[in-house]
């Protein structure tokens, strides 16, 4: 006796088919590396580094952080800066004194390592002044040179004035 495929056979076969092909392509549950770990630490150092020259008044110590070439890139509500210089001069303009660059923290942050040389970091910012505080959310994405891991592209977009001075 032979036996007939059904339609909701048919439909079935070709269901569990297509979940075993999607299966068979995620990536498998991907555990953090002793390479990953250090990459985190040091991509933190640069962080903490930054924020005490921030807090010192210092952009062209905080500019340390990225990378001193033309491709460096800065995006946010004034637009898109490219190259390091100009970005070191949004900066300049943006807060001339250690009064307009206040107290910065970062909090929320995650680092995501991509492989030993490049990684993105997500966070938020929070600036204390006495002319108003500011903060925001950003995406950073980070490559290890040489002289370390520097930025090579900042994406920061500020909270509504609203939220910032509640």
């Amino acid at each position: 006796m032979k036996k007939r495929l059904t339609i909701g056979g048919l439909i079935l076969i070709s269901f569990s088919f297509a979940i075993a092909m999607l299966a068979s392509h995620l990536p498998a549950e991907s555990k953090m590396t002793a390479s990953d770990e250090a990459a985190q630490k040091e991509i933190n150092a640069e962080f903490e580094t930054q924020t005490a020259a921030w807090n010192r008044g210092d952009i062209p110590e905080f500019m340390k952080a990225y990378h001193n070439a033309p491709d460096t890139e800065f995006v946010g509500s004034g637009g898109i800066k490219r190259g390091y210089d100009e970005v070191m001069e949004r900066y300049k303009k943006s807060y001339p004194n250690a009064e307009a660059m206040g107290h910065l923290t970062f909090s929320n942050q995650t680092i995501h390592v991509l492989d030993p040389k490049a990684a993105y970091v997500v966070g938020e910012f929070h600036v204390q002044r006495k002319t108003g505080d500011l903060s925001g959310v950003y995406t950073v994405i980070v490559r290890k040179f040489p002289e370390g891991w520097r930025i090579v592209h900042d994406h920061s977009s500020g909270y509504p004035e609203a939220a910032n001075n509640k």
